[in-house]
């Protein structure tokens, strides 16, 4: 009588589990769906009755409402017969009923449990998993080799003269990274890591869009959140590819600037696709386009690599003026070498993220 509430919301949970593909609806349970289950009620036991309410939240909503952290021992456990971390179980429970041990989760911005040495949170709309992309094959002439073996050996930096062209393909140019805004919190000026442009074809859609918090949301629409709504963006007049595309965009994207260098979260239900100067390599004529599934993560822009490819680009492979500091990605359709669409202004929607020199 005095666990209802609490056994409603197990029993809500358990039937938005999903099951993996080889399982059919309406069949006998398996011994490993029955132990995966007794596993699953282990876990849920340890929750409190309000973690159990932000765990169904998220779980409902799909990701599409901010939700708190839901906590618990870190380190692999047992749960019933099974050893497995929590994280992962709930990942494999709510998200992705056929994930490995081996795949490897990235937490996602929204998560602020990063620097708890005891717990780990197990929303599973806190992770993602990563996204590795294949890049082709680089090109790199002997005399650029030469020219990098040297400065390596005496321990100099390559200075080059940087070119005075700054221009896109698409004819934008970054606005200088000496602009700031102030931050009504601190009173201290925030600079713009970088500006986001939307395209819908080969038309930009709205003025750029200035980034000063470390993270930020691009979506269509959302009950909740803040960030570059595109909705409000969109042209009245776009055919009809363009407005089925934007149905597809949902809860899209989160782009987050890290230590490591920029990274881009999808959290929308169709895929993105990503160019950018650090992935594949810069001595190519071919255009790499990485293909990020839903709720996978890839690091669109690397700071270090950008410049180490700075040091081996062959003037050979470079064709009219190039930022090397913009990264271009569109929703739900792709382009390049292995699609219909050979360039980014053919997709429906897209966006050109215009990152600033400095990091």
């Amino acid at each position: 009588m005095f666990n209802t509430k609490r056994t409603s919301l197990v029993k809500r949970l358990w039937r938005h589990r999903l099951s993996p593909q080889h399982e059919t609806q309406g069949a006998t349970e398996s011994p490993e769906e029955l132990e995966i289950k007794s596993t699953a009620q282990s876990m849920l036991k340890r929750l409190k009755e309000k973690q159990l309410e932000v765990l169904l939240q998220s779980v409902e909503s799909k990701g599409g409402e901010t939700t708190k952290c839901v906590m618990l021992p870190k380190g692999e456990k047992r749960f019933g017969r099974r050893c497995v971390s929590p994280q992962m179980l709930c990942c494999q429970l709510w998200r992705w009923p056929n994930l490995s041990d081996h795949t490897e989760l990235k937490r996602l911005p929204c998560c602020q449990a990063t620097d708890n040495p005891v717990e780990v949170c197990v929303n599973p709309f806190h992770w993602s998993i990563l996204r590795i992309p294949d890049p082709p094959s680089p090109t790199i002439s002997r005399p650029v080799l030469e020219r990098v073996a040297k400065n390596t050996v005496t321990g100099c930096q390559i200075m080059e003269e940087p070119s005075p062209v700054l221009e896109t393909e698409t004819g934008l140019t970054p606005p200088p990274y000496q602009q700031y805004v102030t931050d009504g919190s601190t009173g201290l000026p925030q600079p713009h890591w970088c500006h986001i442009a939307y395209w819908e074809q080969r038309q930009r859609v709205g003025r750029l869009f200035p980034v000063c918090s470390s993270s930020i949301s691009v979506f269509q629409q959302l009950p909740h959140g803040d960030g570059m709504c595109l909705e409000i963006l969109q042209d009245s007049q776009a055919d009809d590819s363009v407005r089925k595309t934007r149905e597809k965009i949902g809860f899209g994207v989160t782009l987050s600037r890290e230590s490591d260098g920029v990274w881009l979260y999808n959290q929308s239900q169709n895929p993105v696709f990503v160019n950018s100067p650090t992935i594949g390599h810069p001595n190519t004529l071919s255009v790499y386009v990485c293909k990020v599934p839903p709720g996978h993560s890839l690091k669109i822009f690397d700071y270090d690599c950008s410049e180490f490819y700075e040091q081996i680009r062959d003037p050979q492979f470079t064709h009219g003026p190039v930022n090397a500091k913009s990264v271009r990605f569109s929703f739900a359709k792709g382009w390049g070498p292995c699609y219909t669409r050979q360039f980014v202004e053919s997709c429906p929607c897209w966006v050109e993220v215009l990152l600033n020199t400095n990091r």
